[in-house]
């Protein structure tokens, strides 16, 4: 199944942030930090631009799951400890 990104991205805040990008299997297959979410994650369904490596990574994705943040440096923090949860 798909990801449906357009209702996503339309509800999706401006504020800094995590996100965790999941697969059909509830595995993450992604771990990121944004200072403006909405931007970040929005930029990963492009039309063009896209690597190889992430275009097959967003084929993937069923689920993304964010956390906001008061600021951008909670942000990296809390980005940096949830890659190290899922290493």
């Amino acid at each position: 199944m798909a990801f449906d990104h357009q209702p996503f991205l339309k509800s999706l805040t401006q504020r800094p942030g995590t996100y965790q990008m999941l697969d059909g299997d509830g595995q993450v297959l992604y771990v990121g930090k944004a200072k403006n979410l909405k931007n970040r994650v929005a930029s990963y369904f492009r039309k063009t631009g896209l690597t190889p490596k992430t275009a097959a990574l967003v084929k993937r994705i069923v689920q993304i799951d964010v956390t906001v943040t008061e600021t951008e440096t909670e942000a990296l923090i809390l980005e940096h400890n949830l890659i190290k949860q899922y290493r």
